[in-house]
Order: C-alpha cells, then sequence, then structure tokens
C-alpha cells in the first residue's frame, strides 16, 4: 500500500510518514562504519580458527609466525588465562556453563574456534602470518544433530559432563491432562524451526586503542547494545568500567547477531593493552558464518487438543533446542521466549511444555530476529491449520472462533503473561477483506480443476514485545533518554537506546518536535557512545520506540515544568501556557520563545526559585509491562508441478502495533521482517555434517531472497493502542518476520493439500516439493 509522505516541518508530525533523517549519510557513503574508523599507528588482527569441530590441542608452533616482517605479536590461549570468559546472561535451574575462554586452551568444540590471533603492521601480512602457525590438533568426534546429540553414547561436547544435555525446563498451566481427556480430536506434528544465519550486511568489527596515560580503553565495536557491552568487557579485561569507553557507530543490520559480547571484543582489548597500539578486526564473511550466533535450531514436537466444533483445549509441546558448544549471552533463554508465545493468539488456557536444551559442536544459537517467538507462532499456527484440515474446517473460521474477545482484555494467558490489548478478529478480517477472501476459496477451486496447484496461507500472530519490565529480564528492562535545549534553542535528544536502522533518530525526533513545539530540523538524536550518552540498555526486541520513546516523553515532561517556570518569571506572571515553542501569558498575550527561555536559563541572571541554571532533563523509564503487538498475514502461491518452485502471488499484511509515531518507518520493518521469515520459508538453512563442518559457509552455499524473489507486500494496519506506555505504542521491528514464515508453509501446505500433503518442515525448497510430487504428495 502507497505511503503518503508528511511535509517534513509543519504541523503535529506523530503519525505522519517523514522520510528517515538518517538515510542522507547512508546512500551518500559518508557514514562511519567500524570499518571506516582510522587511528595513528593502526594495527591489524586477524584469528587462526580451528578446522575441527572437535579436537584436543597438543601443541601451538607459533615462531614462523612471529618472525615475518611486520608481525607485531601472536598470542594463544594461554596468554589470556587471565581474561574472563565470555559471559552468559541467561539463569535457569541447573543450567550447565561451560567455561569459554576468549581463546581455545586445551580443547576446541566447534569449526572456527578462536585458537590463537595475529596482530601485524597490515592485515594482509597478518593473515599470512595466520598460515605459518602450526596446531597439533587430536580429532575427536563431533555431534551436529541435537536429537544426535541426545542419544545414548553420543560423542560429549564437553567431557566434564556425563551428556550433552545443558539443561531442562518444564511449565505448565491449566489443567492439561483434563484437556487432553476431553477432547473430540487430537493432532500431533513434528515441526522443525532449522538453524538460520543473520547475514547482516555488514560483519561484526572491533577497533580497540588503549590510552596508557590514563590508563583507558576506547572500543568501537558493530553492536546493539553499547553499554552492556562495556560492563561486561569491563568485567572480562579487569577494568574499571569508566576506564573503558564503547562507541558503536553506524551499524549496518544486526538483527539480534550483534546483541552480544564476543570474545574477539574482549579479544582485540586485551591485544590493545599488550601492544600499546589501535587494533583493528573486521570479521570475513567466512568467519560471520562460522562463529556469529546462528538463530532458530529447534525440533518441536506438538500434541494439540480440540473439540469437533473446533473449540481449542490445549497444547502440549517437546522443545529440543540447538544450543550449540557454548553459551553467548542469552542463548539459554532464547527457547523459553518459544514457550512463553506458545498459546499464540488463543483463549484456551492449558498447556505443558517441555523444553531439553542439547550442546552440539557447533556455533551457538541465541537471539535472532523474533527470537524464539517466530519458532512459537511457526508450531502454533501449523497446528491450528492442520486440526482445521482434520476437523474439515476453512482456517479463518476456527481461528475467529478461538479468540479471546475485545472486551477480556487485559487476558491472562495460560504461560503467566498478561497480553495488555487487542483485538484480534480485527487484523484478520480486514485481511481477508483486503484479498476477497471467498471469491479467491472460488479461484483456487478453478485453479484445482485446472490442475494447478494454488494455495492461500492464513496466519495471525502476536509476540511479547517492548523488553520490558526489569524483574523478567537478565539485564535492566528501562530505558534512559536526557533532552537538551542549547542557549540558542536547539535541541539534543540523547537515548539509551541503540537504532541500527529502525530509524528511531527520526521517530524519536517526531516525539520531541511535537512535545517541544519545535522545527523537526532544529532536534538531533545522538546515541551508542557511552562516554556522551547516559547509561542505557539497548535496541533489541522491538522495544525501542515502546521503551526509549515514553523515556524521551518523560524527559520533555520535566523539562517542560522547568520551562514554565522560567515562563513565568521572563513574564512576571503565573497565568502562562506553554504551546507550540513558547510561553505565553494569558492575559496580557506576550510570549517569549523556548530560545529566550533557554538563553535566560544559561546566563541566569534571575532564576525561578529552587531552580538550577540550564535546560536539561534526564528520564530512566520502568514499563510495568511487556507490549503485545498482534497481526495477520496471507499469502497465496502457486507451484509449478515440474519444478517444484514456489510462485508468491500476492502477500498481505495487516499489523497492529499500537499507535504508529511514523506509518513509513512501521511498513519498512515490516517489509524487511517479511524478507527474513520469507527467507526461512523458502531458502535458508544452515547445514552441518555428521562431522560439524559447516557445509553452507558463504553466500555460494547459504540462499537468502534477492529483491526479485521478494513479493510486493500489501500493508495494512489496525490500531489497537497499548495501556503500558503514554504512547500507546507496542513496537513492530520483528512482526513481519514472526507472521511470514507460518503464513507461507500454510500456503504451499493448503497448494498441496490434494495430493495428501499434510505438513512440509522449512526451507520448502523446490527440490523438497519436487520429490513430493513425484511421489504423489507422499514423503
Amino acid at each position: 500500500m502507497a505511503t503518503t509522505l508528511a511535509p517534513q516541518t509543519t504541523g503535529k508530525l506523530v503519525g505522519k510518514s517523514i522520510r528517515r533523517r538518517e538515510d542522507p549519510r547512508l546512500i551518500t557513503g559518508t557514514a562511519t562504519y567500524v570499518e571506516d574508523i582510522q587511528k595513528p599507528g593502526m594495527h591489524h588482527a586477524c584469528i587462526l580458527r580451528s578446522p575441527y569441530a572437535a579436537a584436543k590441542i597438543k601443541g601451538i608452533h607459533t615462531k614462523a609466525a612471529q618472525d615475518l616482517p611486520g608481525v607485531a605479536a601472536v598470542f594463544t590461549g594461554k596468554d589470556v588465562a587471565g581474561v574472563g570468559p565470555v559471559p552468559c546472561g541467561a539463569s535457569l535451574p541447573g543450567l550447565r556453563v561451560p567455561h569459554h575462554s576468549i581463546l581455545a586452551q586445551d580443547r576446541v568444540y566447534f569449526a572456527g574456534h578462536p585458537v590463537a590471533v595475529v596482530v601485524a603492521t597490515d592485515r594482509y601480512i597478518a593473515r599470512d602470518a595466520i598460515d605459518l602457525i602450526e596446531v597439533d590438533y587430536e580429532e575427536l568426534p563431533a555431534v551436529a544433530d541435537p536429537e544426535k546429540a541426545l542419544a545414548p553414547g553420543a560423542p560429549a561436547v564437553h567431557p566434564e559432563w556425563p551428556d550433552n544435555t545443558a539443561f531442562t525446563y518444564h511449565q505448565e498451566g491449566g489443567d492439561v491432562n483434563q484437556a487432553f481427556a476431553d477432547a473430540d480430536v487430537v493432532v500431533k506434528q513434528r515441526i522443525t524451526s532449522q538453524r538460520l544465519i543473520p547475514t547482516a550486511m555488514e560483519t561484526r568489527g572491533v577497533v580497540a586503542e588503549w590510552q596508557p596515560g590514563d590508563k583507558a580503553l576506547t572500543l568501537y565495536s558493530s553492536s546493539q547494545i553499547p553499554h552492556l557491552l562495556r560492563s561486561l568487557l569491563a568485567g572480562m579485561l579487569g577494568l574499571p568500567e569508566n576506564r573503558l569507553r564503547v562507541v558503536a557507530p553506524e551499524v549496518g543490520g544486526g538483527f539480534g547477531s550483534k546483541l552480544n559480547v564476543y570474545a574477539e571484543e574482549a579479544l582485540m582489548g586485551f591485544v590493545a593493552m599488550k601492544i600499546g597500539k589501535p587494533v583493528k578486526w573486521i570479521e570475513s564473511r567466512r568467519e560471520n558464518f562460522l562463529c556469529t550466533i546462528h538463530g532458530r535450531g529447534h525440533v518441536d514436537y506438538y500434541e494439540i487438543a480440540a473439540k469437533k466444533d473446533g473449540t481449542i483445549l490445549g497444547l502440549k509441546l517437546k522443545l529440543i533446542q540447538d544450543l550449540g558448544a557454548y553459551h553467548q549471552l542469552l542463548t539459554p533463554a532464547i527457547p523459553t521466549l518459544s514457550v512463553l508465545m506458545m498459546p499464540g493468539l488463543y483463549r484456551f488456557k492449558n498447556i505443558l511444555a517441555d523444553i531439553v536444551g542439547v550442546f552440539t559442536n557447533c556455533v551457538p544459537t541465541d537471539a535472532y530476529r523474533g527470537a524464539g517467538r517466530p519458532e512459537a507462532t511457526h508450531g502454533i499456527e501449523r497446528m491450528v491449520d492442520m486440526l482445521a484440515a482434520e476437523l474439515k474446517m476453512d482456517p479463518a473460521e476456527i481461528r475467529l472462533k478461538n479468540f479471546p474477545r475485545p472486551d477480556e482484555f487485559p487476558f491472562a494467558t495460560a504461560t503467566g503473561l498478561s497480553y495488555d490489548s487487542g483485538d484480534y478478529q480485527a487484523p484478520l478480517k480486514k485481511a481477508l477483506e483486503l484479498v476477497d477472501y471467498p471469491k479467491l476459496r472460488q479461484e483456487q477451486a478453478q485453479a484445482r480443476q485446472q490442475g494447478r496447484l494454488m494455495g492461500i496461507g492464513l496466519s495471525t500472530y502476536g509476540e511479547v514485545s517492548a523488553f520490558g519490565p526489569s524483574p523478567a529480564t537478565p539485564a535492566g528492562g528501562w530505558e534512559s533518554a536526557t533532552v537538551k535545549i542549547d542557549p540558542a534553542g536547539k535541541v539534543t535528544v540523547l537515548t539509551g537506546a541503540s537504532p541500527h536502522g529502525q530509524g528511531q533518530e527520526t521517530s524519536f525526533a517526531q516525539i520531541a518536535a511535537d512535545e517541544l513545539g519545535v522545527d523537526i530540523d532544529d532536534v538531533i538524536v545522538l546515541h551508542g557512545d557511552t562516554a556522551v550518552v547516559q547509561y542505557g540498555i539497548g535496541t533489541f526486541g522491538s522495544r525501542a520506540t515502546a521503551v526509549g520513546g515514553p523515556a524521551i516523553y518523560y524527559a520533555i515532561q520535566k523539562l517542560k515544568e522547568k520551562i514554565q517556570k522560567f515562563g513565568q518569571l521572563l513574564l512576571e506572571s503565573n497565568d502562562v501556557t506553554f504551546a507550540n515553542g513558547s510561553c505565553i501569558c494569558n492575559r496580557s498575550g506576550k510570549a517569549v520563545s523556548l530560545a529566550q527561555l533557554a538563553a535566560a536559563s544559561y546566563r541566569a541572571l534571575k532564576l525561578p526559585p529552587g531552580e538550577e541554571p540550564g535546560m536539561q532533563a534526564t528520564y530512566f523509564w520502568e514499563p510495568s509491562n511487556f507490549t503485545f503487538p498482534f497481526g495477520a498475514h496471507i499469502a497465496v502461491t502457486e507451484i509449478d508441478r515440474e519444478t517444484g518452485q514456489v510462485k508468491i502471488v500476492r502477500y498481505v499484511a495487516v499489523d497492529d502495533c499500537g499507535n504508529m509515531i511514523n506509518p513509513l518507518l512501521v511498513d519498512g520493518q515490516v517489509h524487511g521482517g517479511v524478507a527474513q521469515g520469507l527467507g526461512q520459508a523458502l531458502y535458508e538453512e544452515a547445514v552441518y555434517d555428521d562431522h560439524g563442518q559447516l557445509l553452507s559457509g558463504e553466500l555460494m552455499d547459504y540462499a537468502i531472497p534477492k529483491a526479485t524473489m521478494m513479493p510486493w507486500v500489501e500493508s495494512d494496519h489496525t490500531v489497537t493502542p497499548s495501556p503500558v506506555n503514554p504512547l500507546g505504542v507496542k513496537g513492530v521491528g520483528e512482526a513481519g518476520t514472526i507472521g511470514a514464515s507460518p503464513a507461507l508453509v500454510n500456503s504451499v501446505v493448503d497448494a498441496l493439500s490434494p495430493l495428501g500433503v499434510r505438513h512440509i518442515d522449512m526451507p520448502m525448497l523446490p527440490e523438497k516439493i519436487w520429490k513430493l510430487l513425484q511421489q504423489g504428495g507422499q514423503a
């Protein structure tokens, strides 16, 4: 759907589609990424990584590398033994946490495990020197499949434990046994959510600079969480936190993969402190695929119970999570989010879930766009479609039957959440109207008579967003903002969120411009530098606008109180109103502008009683609950009988993210999310062989959707404001990803249902579908 752009500077700005103010520097190549940072005397690092998924290190010989002209230093595991391990921020009962050093000690346990680092005057010398290091490995048996890793006698990823179970987690609500006893029908299915590689356009990178005179370290990293990174790196490196500055410059895509603390970040800090020179490390694409976290990695066993009229009674889930070889920051927590959202948007109150977290000889899994919620939505939406097929009900009808009513909100779920607000019928009905659903089903019937394989797939999703109340998060769940007005009346917003593509330099400026009555061009938004911005939590989990936005709003309310007092002082009246960027005396009509008020506050010839000079305010906002955006997506597909190729004929997305600060940004987030959900549904899969070697280790072997593979996404919205925050916003960064994969799989299964196809696991490659067609639909 086309979006009408608003003028940049007139009238109320919140709710209008305004072009992103950060885009000019991005599209003209004048933005600064980690790779662009240059320092006098810069050295370059290259990392030797294990070619084996499991092996003992019997010896490392580095002399030839050290003797190469231009090499400044070579470090191995023994050199970094004093650096703290890579942190795991998640905590679960009985969780096994391996000690993961920033360089391997006596063992490696995934292909790509860092073994040594070379630092040289340029990156090419460093790369050549890596080839001169000789490592004596004793290869060990490896296991890369989580179900095989659970089998008796499987190779132990970590020999200090008798098996590969990292943790088990149980959750239940209601009376699931009674629900299944009362059921007329029970449907069961094994559903996988394959490993995915986040594939940000910018790989990870670090520049570290040690200032020996100040005993201070500055570290530039492509990170989503600069303040949390500073806190954790300070602990790893043994530095006082106020001696460590972290800067996240422009970040070329994160999608959760940069919501982390990586070994290489601490390693570059260590190297810079040791050699006394700035050092840069830029990850290669091959390293990115091998060593940056992967997403998903589920094997799920579902059972859904229902009455014959389609009323859902309960759901059981056994979730096997491929954790990889060790824990990154949130690795064990991600599957618990799947359990929280396993009921989806449905009313039933009986659930039982068991998670088994499994070590494998692979790179760890962790947060990737949606982080547990796409897996949950995919599972429940596939099961609801399979239930509809079993009962011979229309998939739209069964969904509408099982939604809670709008007057039931806040809605308490079986997993302990409280959905803030919702009208789940509205986006589904709107999507059905947009596609003219009855007519579309008629067209499908005609297509089937002609022998064509046309499918219609629905998905309705909900997600837990705006992370979130501090007791429910591994770090704080609040967010911070400082709003400053300089003596000329120009506004600077410092946000503790760390946007990297979401557009908050625009949407936060819209909020500030409206609240203060100034031109949007008089507002700048700064973020990402821990020496400039007050402590913040960061950007992930669709939280930046829904938690960072209210922090800005409340900081401005504090500021308005001060503005009002200065207005009363300058106008010599208590009957003063602040509006449209000026304080106005209601009796005389006299006015003073925001610039005049700010100048008076800094000149400080006279101050209101109890006020200090200057014009700034800081606010830390703690939400009372998560927010819960929702929506409905419909995919229409047609399958080529000769090739198994899936053609997306139409894609409609109706999303409800509460109030929209900038609808243009919302649509952009939805479109990007759909692209990544589509990638999982149709193309993407991280493939390891039985020896733990990544077979899909570069873009020649790992398919991501190109522009020509994307359908035109017809975006529309319903608006159900959230009561959790004063802006009424919910978050939208992950919505498209969550809604897309089940809509597409449901559509393809619907297309193949006349052949008896009941389920297809992702990715739905043409080869997979072609084989089904050759076998008459029987896998």
